[in-house]
């Protein structure tokens, strides 16, 4: 398919473009004779003309706005078909295109170039002005004489400083005359600027990106004939305009795909890293169709793999994004509908699936005929027409119909991971189940995640404390079975938390650790259990903990964490019910049931269940936490780590001086809130505001965000009735990012 890409020729357009320039010309004084064609047009194919002006039919039109009809955001059917209208209505002779390569489109918000009847930025004679710059630059390309530049900079220059226009102008110059006028949009001007691209010439002559618009005819023109001599050399090799606004096109491309994908990755990086998930891999589920109506299921399960057909598109490793995968499949299927859904099954097959991965066989929309275990990356396997050529290895494990009362999702292929309800229904289909040739195959043994280890001295170069301090921390959680870290905004309670579990445990083992987040509707019936509404009327389902507490017993061998965030915004007593007394420690274990309010099931605690609360001192809006529950959790302060010998190691590898002023200032700050008696040291602000950052980050603007969005509204909330307090203080902050 991309070979077919390459091979296609292109820049076809160019010819009909100059030649639709030369058949609007003579509506220069009869637009309200083009409006009326244009009309009819789009009354031919079953369309409505675009609104371009305030009424639905325009008074006025100029005919670099014509052009836009075509050239901006549509899909490409679409602006094949209105071109192809267009051509006949104006019996253009020129054959249709069949590429759009190197052609700049406007903003579908900003598809004019005027401004509409009303608006006080419209000119008098702004449409007029475009007619003429559009006759001279005519004029100009068919005769490149003296009189003709001096005619066309004229009309340039009067007409490139009206509303919304300046290098939106040679867009249309380009449109227009695309051998003759360079388009000098954002694009081109960031690729012809850069002297690797196109040379020092080039590069030079160029605006640079940010520069403001040019209003200049004599400097454009300058511009135009500087690249077109430079055009075919060993430091430009572009044979036109065309080639060389393509090229900027396909690299300006590729270049912001590669900054989303950096951006995401990084926001990915700081996301794991703030919940202490990085390196993690987790167990995923799917639910995955074997073809139509589950046709293919017994030969997949014979040859052990599971696949996915669109063949003709090839290998889809191939394919750089998912919109890539989507138009492949446009070209070779369909353009009847948008191909999302089977571009993001393939896109999945081949990034997000990962060996280890649980995936359950469908049959319609409301049977499971299977479930298996991934152990193969992405292959490629070409076949005959009917093939299924994109697959995985899976070893299958379970065979046989499991019917639901509730449909599911129809698509091929559907990550079910966070339906947790869904995922443990459907697994509880095969624990006593399991064919006899399984067994033999695999050994009653399914792979697991391999971990990453983490341990103490991982958790107190990332966590900001002392050792003594980690080493008190884990002796108490060992001990009461319970703690609640309590601290300041921004000493990183959520961070610990999780990286302590981990630290516990030996390994960053996410299916041992779970949290949820306490608030004022939080309940029992979410924690433990409750009935909820369905189909049938009510049913009894059950809580977060209940489910965890259950996972826990059945792994005895090994530590497991429940966190709880937030955990003085609930109701407690209400959320905790009879379980008060059995998360006690002495109260753990088999021996020590209670009868569940709801199921009247006898239930414990396992005693390898550690629970770690967390809760912000400097909340004012909460209650007391109930004694009762207090007795039981041992409290743990968390403090600003700016002390720590980690942060003082991180600060040092930063190297910024106004990171290291701005520090200083947030520990006089801190004295000062320490001191204050509406306060007090529970609303001293912590170091996490200032952590994940790389020495790229810390900039002017970087910092300065911290001060403004982050550290002067918690001052406003601290002291809200000092407001010069405030300020002493917002100021003192400011100045030392100066």
């Amino acid at each position: 398919m991309k070979d077919d890409v390459m091979n296609r020729q292109q820049y076809t357009w160019t010819g009909l473009y100059s030649e639709l320039a030369d058949k609007l010309l003579p509506f220069k004084d009869n637009r309200h004779k083009l409006i009326e064609k244009l009309q009819m047009v789009y009354v031919g194919l079953g369309m409505k003309l675009p609104r371009l002006d305030s009424s639905s039919t325009p008074a006025d039109i100029d005919p670099y706005t014509v052009y836009g009809l075509f050239n901006k955001g549509i899909s490409e059917a679409n602006r094949k078909k209105i071109i192809a209208a267009i051509a006949k209505a104006f019996g253009i002779a020129a054959e249709l295109p069949n590429d759009f390569d190197g052609i700049p489109v406007l903003n579908n918000l900003n598809a004019t170039f005027y401004a509409f009847v009303g608006d006080d930025r419209r000119g008098e004679h702004d449409i007029d002005n475009l007619w003429r710059v559009f006759e001279a630059e005519l004029a100009l390309a068919a005769s490149d004489t003296a009189e003709n530049r001096r005619l066309f900079i004229e009309a340039f220059n009067a007409t490139v400083v009206q509303f919304g226009l300046g290098w939106k102008l040679t867009m249309g110059l380009y449109w227009v005359r695309p051998l003759t006028f360079i388009n000098l949009d954002s694009r081109n001007r960031w690729f012809m600027g850069d002297v690797s691209k196109t040379g020092p010439s080039i590069a030079e002559i160029v605006p640079k990106e940010k520069d403001s618009p040019i209003h200049d005819g004599e400097q454009y023109l300058a511009i135009c004939d500087a690249i077109r001599a430079e055009l075919g050399s060993d430091a430009c090799p572009y044979a036109d305009f065309p080639s060389l606004s393509n090229a900027a096109f396909v690299e300006s491309e590729r270049v912001n795909k590669e900054k989303k994908a950096a951006e995401k990755a990084a926001e990915q990086e700081a996301e794991e890293n703030s919940l202490g998930d990085a390196g993690v891999e987790t167990t995923h589920y799917w639910l995955y169709a074997p073809g139509e109506g589950a046709a293919r299921w017994d030969e997949f399960y014979d040859r052990g793999v599971m696949a996915l057909a669109w063949s003709k598109i090839g290998d889809l490793s191939a394919y750089e994004t998912k919109e890539d995968l989507r138009q492949a499949l446009l070209v070779q299927y369909s353009d009847k509908t948008s191909q999302k859904n089977s571009a993001h099954a393939l896109w999945q097959l081949v990034h997000d699936v990962k060996p280890g991965d649980v995936i359950f066989a469908k049959r319609g929309m409301s049977e499971i005929i299977g479930r298996g275990v991934v152990v193969g990356d992405y292959e490629y396997v070409q076949g005959g027409s009917d093939y299924y050529p994109n697959l995985r290895r899976v070893r299958w494990t379970h065979k046989g119909s499991w019917p639901r009362d509730k449909k599911f999702a129809q698509k091929t292929l559907t990550e079910v991971t966070d339906y947790t309800d869904f995922v443990a229904e459907v697994s509880s289909y095969f624990e006593d189940v399991v064919d006899d040739d399984v067994i033999d195959e695999i050994g009653g043994d399914e792979p697991t995640p391999d971990y990453p280890e983490y341990d103490k001295d991982q958790f107190l170069s990332e966590a900001y404390m002392s050792e003594e301090q980690y080493d008190t921390l884990v002796g108490v959680l060992r001990s009461k079975k319970n703690i609640i870290l309590q601290g300041a905004p921004g000493v990183g309670k959520t961070f610990v938390a999780k990286r302590l579990a981990y630290s516990m445990m030996g390994v960053k083992d996410p299916e041992r650790v779970m949290m949820v987040q306490f608030h004022q509707s939080y309940s029992y019936e979410d924690f433990i259990e409750g009935f909820r509404p369905s189909a049938a009327g009510f049913e009894l389902t059950k809580g977060a903990f209940y489910s965890f507490c259950k996972k826990a017993a059945e792994d005895e061998d090994n530590d497991y964490f429940f966190v709880i965030d937030e955990i003085n915004r609930g109701n407690l007593s209400k959320i905790f019910g009879e379980l008060f007394m059995l998360i006690e420690n002495d109260k753990r274990g088999s021996k020590n049931k209670l009868q569940l309010l709801y199921s009247r099931e006898l239930f414990y605690v396992p005693s390898n269940v550690y629970l770690i609360g967390m809760m912000n001192t400097a909340d004012r809006s909460l209650a007391m936490l109930d004694y009762a529950l207090r007795r039981r959790f041992a409290f743990v302060d968390l403090r600003p780590g700016f002390g720590s010998d980690g942060f003082a190691e991180y600060r040092d590898g930063l190297s910024s001086p106004k990171f290291n002023e701005l520090v200083s200032c947030v520990a006089r700050l801190n004295a000062a809130i320490a001191d204050d008696d509406s306060l007090g040291e529970g609303f001293c602000i912590g170091h996490s505001y200032f952590c994940g950052l790389r020495v790229e980050d810390v900039t002017d603007a970087a910092l300065s965000a911290i001060v403004e969005f982050e550290l002067v509204p918690l001052l406003r909330e601290y002291w809200f009735d000092e407001p010069s307090k405030v300020r002493e203080w917002a100021d003192a902050l400011r100045r030392a990012i100066k």
